[in-house]
C-alpha cells in the first residue's frame, strides 16, 4: 500500500522591501519650503511688488526669486531676512496663515501646541514663532533651535531692527561686526540688527535652544 504523500510546505514569495532607484519617500522639509514660498508671494502680492521689483531691490535673481515662491529652492535665513525687509515686515509674517490685506490681528495668547514653526532644514535651524502671528507686529518673540553644528551660514548678513536674546540650552556662537562671541546657557545679548551678523551652533553632539526677541522698527 503507497503512502501519502507529505505535502511540502509552499515556499512564499518574500515582499519585495527594497525602494527602487529614484522613488524617493516624500519629507515635510519640501512641504516647508512650499508654505513659506507661498507666505512670500502672498506678502508680495498684497504690497502690489512685481518679481522684477523684488529682485531689483534684493540683488536676487527673479528666477531664483520664482523657485523660492513655488517651494523648489529653501531660502536661508540671510535670504528671508532681506525680503522681509524689503516686504516691510518681520521674519515673523513668514510664519503661520497667509496674511490679510491690512495684518491686522487681535489675538493675545499662542498656545504651546499651536506654535507656527519655521524649519530652516538645510542649515539646521527652525525657528518656533512664541508671539501671535501678524504682519503688522513690530515685536517678536522665538524659540530657536540649532541642531549640532547648525548655522545661518558663512555670510554675515543685516536686516532692520533690533534683536536680543537668552541662550537656554547649550553654546551658540555669536558674530556681529568683527566680533565673535561664545555664549553658554544662561548667557544674553543684544545688537541692532543692521550689524552684520551671523551665529551658529559649534557642538557637533547638541542642541542649541535660544530664546530670541526680534524688534522691527521700519514702518510696514
Amino acid at each position: 500500500m503507497r503512502k501519502p504523500a507529505i505535502a511540502k510546505p509552499v515556499k512564499r514569495a518574500k515582499a519585495n522591501t527594497k525602494v527602487k532607484p529614484g522613488a524617493v519617500t516624500k519629507s515635510a522639509e519640501p512641504a516647508m519650503d512650499v508654505a513659506v514660498g507661498r507666505r512670500i508671494r502672498d506678502l508680495r502680492r498684497v504690497r502690489q511688488f512685481s518679481l522684477e521689483t523684488v529682485a531689483a531691490r534684493t540683488d536676487l535673481s527673479i528666477g531664483f526669486l520664482s523657485q523660492i515662491e513655488r517651494g523648489l529652492s529653501s531660502p536661508s535665513l540671510r535670504v528671508l531676512a532681506t525680503l522681509a525687509d524689503v516686504l516691510g515686515v518681520g521674519i515673523a509674517a513668514l510664519f503661520g496663515a497667509s496674511p490679510s490685506a491690512d495684518g491686522a490681528s487681535d489675538q493675545v495668547v499662542t498656545r504651546s501646541l499651536q506654535r507656527p514653526e519655521l524649519k530652516l532644514w538645510r542649515t539646521g535651524v527652525s525657528k518656533q514663532l512664541l508671539s501671535p502671528a501678524s504682519a503688522d507686529n513690530k515685536l517678536n518673540l522665538f524659540l530657536v533651535h540649532l541642531e549640532p553644528g547648525g548655522s545661518t551660514g558663512d555670510e554675515l548678513y543685516t536686516h532692520d531692527g533690533e534683536e536680543a536674546g537668552l541662550v537656554l540650552e547649550g553654546e551658540m556662537m555669536l558674530t556681529v561686526d568683527s566680533e565673535t562671541w561664545s555664549l553658554k546657557t544662561g548667557d544674553s545679548f543684544r545688537f541692532a540688527s543692521r550689524r552684520p551678523h551671523r551665529f551658529s551652533n559649534p557642538a557637533q553632539d547638541a542642541k542649541t535652544v535660544v530664546l530670541w526677541v526680534n524688534c522691527v522698527t521700519a514702518a510696514g
